[in-house]
């Protein structure tokens, strides 16, 4: 079985993120950046498999900047097998990101498409699913469980009141909730044998596909900072404050 793993550039998890001074959005340059945690996990199950003897070849496949090639390096420095990086410096979207993987898939034909359930810069949760719906195939959204058997997979999801279990078709596509495994700490060795290993870098024009944003930013503000709380007296001080400044009663 052939996975297909699809991997993101972000800010580091523990970098403070900033707004831009002009508002366009935040602040990239000299910042520390990493896989999306997500993802990581979605290439720690794919290894997980290939280590159980269930998946014989890992491909991740990343699209953007060329700094993403290591990313991708990490996840071949994890264990997946090689990279292939859709490379464009413009701010890709998550409906061209699913074309960009649609191409992929029909060059690749791989059996499973593991994703990251979202990514943490922009939260959007719509790629896998945009995949899945691009390709016509079956999918599992935030999934805590995948176990292929044949030409189905068993997988068990996180929902609102609990676990659901289904078993799907394969091909399909799932996405890596957080509780599906604890990624592996990457070693030294690791990451010198990740350097050896085959990484393809193509243009988005070689699949067909145009990766222009439809959607526009018009303007990036921090939240608004929270409040000093204030100790009340007694119940009648809090209705009056709620009623009289919180205004939400």
């Amino acid at each position: 079985m052939k996975v297909l793993v699809g991997v993101k550039r972000v800010v580091d998890p523990n970098v403070k993120v900033r707004v831009k001074a002009d508002g366009s959005g935040v602040e990239t340059a000299n910042i520390k950046m990493a896989i999306n945690p997500f993802c990581e996990i979605a290439v720690e199950q794919a290894v997980r498999m290939k280590e159980a003897g269930v998946v014989t070849e890992i491909v991740v496949v990343s699209v953007g900047l060329p700094q993403c090639q290591e990313t991708l390096r990490t996840a071949m420095a994890m264990g997946a097998d090689r990279g292939i990086l859709v490379e464009t410096d413009v701010d890709v979207q998550p409906l061209a990101v699913a074309k960009v993987m649609k191409a992929i898939i029909a060059k690749e034909n791989p059996q499973l498409v593991i994703m990251g359930k979202q990514a943490v810069d922009n939260d959007c949760n719509q790629t896998g699913q945009m995949i899945a719906a691009l390709m016509g195939w079956p999918q599992a959204t935030h999934i805590s469980k995948v176990e292929p058997a044949g030409d189905v997979a068993n997988v068990t999801r996180e929902v609102d009141g609990g676990l659901e279990s289904l078993t799907i078709k394969l091909p399909a596509v799932v996405t890596a909730d957080l509780r599906l495994n604890e990624p592996r700490y990457v070693t030294l060795p690791n990451i010198m044998k990740a350097k050896k290993k085959p990484l393809e870098v193509i243009k988005p024009d070689a699949l067909c596909v145009d990766v222009a944003p439809r959607l526009t930013t018009l303007k990036v503000v921090e939240p608004a900072k929270r409040g000093s709380g204030v100790k009340l007296a007694d119940v009648a001080e809090l209705v009056n404050k709620l009623k009289n400044e919180a205004k939400v009663i």
